[in-house]
């Protein structure tokens, strides 16, 4: 049985053994952990059963726990954000996909509503509202899903960027983890782009440079995890146990935990701040805490 993760970093801990065409490095501060993982054959993806790409892992305390948003977490995220972004100028357009309906799936959309939106401010509007360094031209949507507008979220920003022609394309997205222990607490990068719903087992259309005509950076939190996973995590049950029947039994049911609203709440703090410091160097976090 394969557990439904979004998760690089939780594939690969479940293979055991060293894996031709995959690079890990771990790095460390007080607050902390990133894990970048680069996969570079084919074999390697197909096994992974993820796309070749770097795959940024930041583990750190339950953003319910931390209305904090200016520490170390801070900068491991900004940094790592920084290091994905193609080079060059250039506009970069931010999609929050997901269903701000359904507080899970929100992370997006709530992300989005905080990025500090700059391409319709020009030389003049910059001086006159007291800006003396010059900003990145960012652009900030919501998609919502396939339900509710009928129109997928590959499709609405690949329309978008057609007519704005974007350097490239940061989409923030929740994800479904493997296990409790990175539910909630866990942020993964990559540059390889993404497939809404997957985690849930919901696939739809890819977004990702192939598609989209630009690079894509995809940021996600794991905000969810399917009852399967959490059953055998709790009572021990080894994955290979589990019957057919208990996998059709258990297969619609997808849990959240009873915090999810801080959770998201905080997470998208989080993660708007680290992205407007990325796209906006010249502005200390200070000040663009205080645009958002």
């Amino acid at each position: 049985m394969n557990f439904r993760t979004d998760l690089a970093l939780e594939r690969k801990e479940m293979i055991k053994n060293d894996l031709s065409g995959v690079k890990v490095e771990k790095y460390e501060n007080d607050e902390c952990r990133t894990t970048v993982i680069d996969i570079t054959t084919q074999q390697a993806a197909e096994k992974l059963g993820k796309g070749i790409g770097r795959y940024i892992t930041i583990e750190m305390n339950a953003f319910s726990d931390e209305a904090q948003v200016t520490d170390g977490r801070l900068d491991a995220l900004t940094q790592s954000i920084k290091s994905l972004l193609p080079e060059g100028e250039g506009t970069v357009l931010v999609a929050g996909v997901g269903n701000p309906d359904m507080t899970s799936d929100a992370l997006g959309p709530m992300t989005a509503s905080k990025i500090f939106a700059t391409r319709h401010i020009d030389d003049e509007l910059r001086r006159h509202a007291g800006f003396t360094c010059e900003l990145r031209p960012v652009s900030a949507v919501s998609t919502g899903v396939l339900g509710q507008t009928g129109i997928e979220s590959g499709e609405y920003i690949k329309s978008i960027c057609e007519a704005i022609k974007p350097r490239c394309v940061i989409t923030i997205d929740a994800l479904a983890a493997g296990s409790i222990s990175r539910l909630g607490n866990t942020v993964q990068m990559s540059d390889t782009g993404i497939a809404p719903g997957s985690g849930i087992g919901n696939m739809r259309k890819r977004i990702d440079e192939e598609y989209i005509g630009v690079p894509v950076i995809a940021v996600g939190i794991p905000t969810v995890v399917d009852a399967i996973s959490l059953a055998c995590e709790i009572s021990g049950v080894k994955p290979e146990k589990i019957t057919k029947r208990d996998v059709q039994a258990g297969s619609g049911l997808i849990v959240a935990p009873k915090d999810i609203d801080m959770m998201v709440k905080n997470a998208s703090y989080l993660l708007a701040l680290s992205i407007n410091c990325a796209l906006q160097p010249t502005l200390a976090p200070k000040e663009l805490y205080a645009l958002m």
